[in-house]
């Protein structure tokens, strides 16, 4: 049986095969890695820049204490991911921009730095202190953390200042409203002047709540050797915005 030889292939056309079986598998391998691969994610904090300078001020004993309790903060905005306002009625959760830790936990830290700054003192949350430090506990019901690219940072929170051993305590509300430009760093550094406003308003009720404390102490001394009844504490009025700001410049 004759069998018929095929022509042979010019190697050029061989060769010219073989680089584009090489092209295409690392076309379709560059293309399966860029499908897999997500944009990089960018993350946001509200911690303050001076806190180094608040623990060089704070290492002598200071006069009273504080202890900044964990923050309360809305479900909606408890999450890692940046949450704005797209309307009145309508919110857009950002993937690729992220806050560093939980923002319960980001105003936390930073409202503690604010204050033993702007105080002078130690937040002894979680630690152990003297047991007749006078020590001031301040709690924050965050109601709305709002964002508004390219417009506004709202900040609407409840807070009081409880002196621990005594039925003296200090509730109040702050609104803050901070213009904002564009871009999202401009956004999370607009709620941080507005929480640093918040702290002002709370280091001064801090102030008076320590006043009262004292004034009291000194009337109780006056008359504890007559039968008059111990006075009751006294709560200062709440700090009003114009009141805060003069007493924190």
């Amino acid at each position: 049986m004759m069998f018929a030889r095929l022509p042979r292939p010019p190697r050029a056309l061989v060769r010219g095969a073989a680089r584009g079986v090489v092209y295409g598998t690392a076309l379709a391998a560059a293309l399966a890695i860029a499908a897999c691969s997500s944009p990089s994610s960018r993350f946001y904090t509200l911690g303050g820049a001076d806190s180094a300078a608040a623990a060089a001020r704070t290492g002598a004993a200071p006069a009273w204490l504080i202890e900044v309790a964990p923050v309360n903060v809305p479900p909606q905005v408890a999450r890692n991911q940046l949450v704005v306002q797209t309307g009145p009625t309508q919110v857009q959760l950002l993937e690729q921009e992220r806050w560093a830790s939980l923002p319960g936990d980001e105003i936390r830290r930073a409202l503690s730095t604010n204050l033993t700054q702007q105080l002078g003192t130690i937040d002894t949350f979680g630690t152990a202190h003297p047991d007749d430090a006078a020590v001031y506990r301040i709690a924050m019901n965050v109601q709305r953390f709002e964002s508004w690219p390219g417009s506004h940072a709202l900040i609407d929170a409840v807070w009081s200042v409880r002196a621990v051993r005594s039925n003296a305590v200090m509730t109040c509300r702050s609104v803050i409203s901070e213009t904002v430009g564009g871009g999202y760093d401009a956004l999370v550094d607009g709620h941080r002047r507005a929480l640093a406003e918040v702290s002002t308003q709370i280091a001064t009720g801090v102030r008076a709540m320590a006043a009262a404390a004292v004034a009291t102490t000194n009337a109780t001394g006056r008359t504890s050797s007559s039968s008059r009844p111990a006075a009751a504490p006294v709560v200062p009025p709440c700090p009003s915005a114009g009141t805060a700001a003069g007493a924190g410049a």
